[in-house]
């Protein structure tokens, strides 16, 4: 990788995808893969182009778009698209990349991308936000298609800015099609995309409970620590609470709320953080609590004694040294919500413990597996859309629950195959995620003739 340019999040990316690989048989037993790494490490097709728009004041205002078309082997390019300012070129590759893998995971026919720009929607009118979504597809509009290419929301992007988007692509291209997920329930979204991802994290850490338990365990009386305070949060607290956990922490970019004395957050509290999220205020704005707010810090290191740690804000989220407390709080399993949350010494730290601990470590899961609920639904709303169907709350649920089961059994199967787990050891996820994904990739583009 060293004649690219220095993208740190995407070297971060790929060295732990190859990492997996390397320590495992799966180059003993197929060594031609080695030149599918090398293949599909490299993005079939990078789109930048620049964002003008007007603002309030009829000021001309300019941004950087992109959307990186990773990998279509399994079907049309699938990834969201964010706005913020931090967004560039490696981080958008880090999720393309990634996405792949995890879209390969669903069973579902896609394949991976990753898009945005870096505007920065905080302190923007809805005129001016409007007006760069607009600016923003004019552009996109020539690159996607209902089989090409489906982006979907991300960090900034919701229904709202999906709808601006949408019609644009609409009035440009004089056609209604299934370009976006994440759409309007009344114009062809999919009931549970917005919980997804939350949910499917939750069912995927409950299959990790029942196999580490034997069956005798849920999430019922855990105390459960969660990061952020976004969709993903919001409502993998919300299916925490439901299936009888105790949640103690949410965040922010700002700081933690600590619940205090063993009370957890409540489905009114939730709502009223759903509430501040899409006025884009900070959670020091939530009134009538009694958590304890830490400026500045992850829950990490504040949460006490728990049971499970769900990250679900951004990448890099927990150190090396939060994993530690975390394993010396008594955590005993941890799952990605958002996309590589652990850094690499933080997971070396888990898979180390995992190790040396059998049955009493610590248990890890990551996005590209725990968090796949969320693009699991945009798939399915794909479906609904060829179909001109909408399908109920109850099958699409039950489809996200199959989903999250299947992807579970499957990297555990293909971890006990590929890295034989010592004897009451639990198996590697994060190995069988990584080995199960890029085979089912590779195996696709060699059919395909992208390498020989």
């Amino acid at each position: 990788m060293s004649h690219l340019p220095f993208e740190p999040e995407f070297e971060q990316a790929y060295k732990e995808l190859v990492s997996t690989l390397e320590s495992s048989t799966l180059f003993e037993k197929n060594p031609e893969y080695r030149k599918a790494l090398e293949v599909v490490s490299i993005p079939e097709r990078v789109i930048q182009f620049r964002v003008v728009w007007e603002d309030d004041s009829g000021k001309c205002q300019v941004n950087k778009g992109y959307r990186v078309q990773f990998n279509s082997a399994l079907g049309p390019y699938k990834g969201g698209l964010r706005l913020h300012p931090t967004v560039n070129l490696s981080i958008l590759k880090f999720l393309g990349f990634e996405q792949i893998f995890k879209n390969a995971l669903t069973g579902l026919n896609m394949g991976g991308g990753k898009g945005g720009a870096d505007f920065d929607p905080k302190g923007k009118s809805d005129n001016e936000i409007r007006k760069f979504c607009v600016a923003f597809m004019t552009e996109l509009s020539k690159h996607i298609g209902a089989d090409t290419d489906v982006p979907a929301g991300d960090i900034n992007v919701g229904g709202r800015e999906i709808g601006y988007m949408f019609g644009q692509y609409r009035r440009l291209r004089n056609q209604w099609e299934g370009v976006l997920t994440g759409k309007g329930l009344n114009w062809g979204g999919s009931l549970i995309r917005p919980e997804a991802t939350g949910y499917g994290l939750v069912y995927y850490v409950d299959h990790m409970i029942n196999y580490a338990s034997g069956g005798k365990e849920s999430f019922k009386g855990k105390k459960v620590a969660l990061s952020g305070s976004g969709n993903v949060a919001q409502y993998a607290a919300l299916k925490v609470i439901e299936l009888g956990g105790t949640v103690v922490s949410l965040s922010d970019s700002k700081g933690s709320l600590i619940a205090t004395e063993g009370k957890g957050f409540t489905p009114e509290d939730i709502s009223q953080i759903a509430a501040l999220k899409l006025k884009r205020q900070a959670l020091t704005a939530l009134e009538g609590h009694s958590y304890n707010y830490i400026e500045g810090a992850r829950p990490w290191k504040h949460v006490g004694n728990v049971d499970v740690a769900l990250p679900s804000a951004t990448q890099n989220e927990v150190s090396q040294d939060e994993a530690e407390a975390l394993i010396a709080a008594g955590c005993k399993f941890i799952a990605e919500g958002s996309n590589m949350g652990c850094t690499q010494e933080a997971i070396d730290a888990f898979e180390n413990h995992r190790k040396s601990n059998k049955g009493s470590s610590i248990w890890y899961a990551p996005g590209k597996a725990a968090n796949a609920g969320g693009v699991a639904v945009s798939g399915l709303e794909m479906a609904q859309n060829s179909q001109r169907l909408s399908w109920t709350n109850e099958e699409v649920d039950a489809k996200l629950a199959k989903i999250m089961k299947d992807c579970f059994e499957n990297c555990l199967a293909t971890a006990k195959e590929y890295i034989t787990p010592a004897e009451g050891e639990f198996p590697s996820l994060v190995a069988g995620a990584n080995v199960a994904g890029f085979k089912k990739v590779a195996a696709a583009m060699h059919d395909h003739g992208d390498w020989w």
